[in-house]
């Protein structure tokens, strides 16, 4: 069973997500904020990480770079999600990495459809590499 993190503060929005993805036989955690998922990336890998930008106590972009420093490999399966088309403190940012982003609101086939998308990008790779 593959493993979701879902990170966004509109806690509606994360159980609407988890509801989705879970009828779809996916495994899902959830955190409202980066430090909260920093937390859990430390103790498992994911495959594949629904991160929103604007939030409290670690944004998105820094939440992001805070996974790049301590599991990199983790960084390729982001799926950005934000109300703020080309929002000036991130549009480079996600320009920079190359990020995969979906805007608000999300339909169901576009969750579903971006994330079998990234997953099907990562089907024949060798799982993470094995922890220090």
């Amino acid at each position: 069973m593959k493993h979701v993190l879902i990170v966004d503060d509109h806690r509606e929005l994360t159980d609407a997500y988890r509801e989705i993805l879970e009828a779809s036989r996916f495994e899902v955690s959830t955190a409202g904020n980066g430090v909260q998922a920093l937390k859990l990336v430390m103790d498992r890998d994911v495959d594949a990480i629904f991160c929103d930008l604007m939030m409290p106590e670690m944004a998105g972009d820094i939440f992001y770079v805070a996974v790049q420093r301590v599991k990199p490999h983790l960084c390729e399966r982001f799926i950005f999600v934000t109300g703020y088309e080309r929002h000036p403190q991130f549009a480079p940012f996600l320009q920079k990495i190359g990020a995969v982003v979906l805007y608000k609101p999300i339909t169901h086939s576009r969750l579903l459809g971006s994330l079998n998308v990234l997953l099907k990008r990562f089907e024949d790779e060798p799982g993470p590499p094995p922890a220090a």
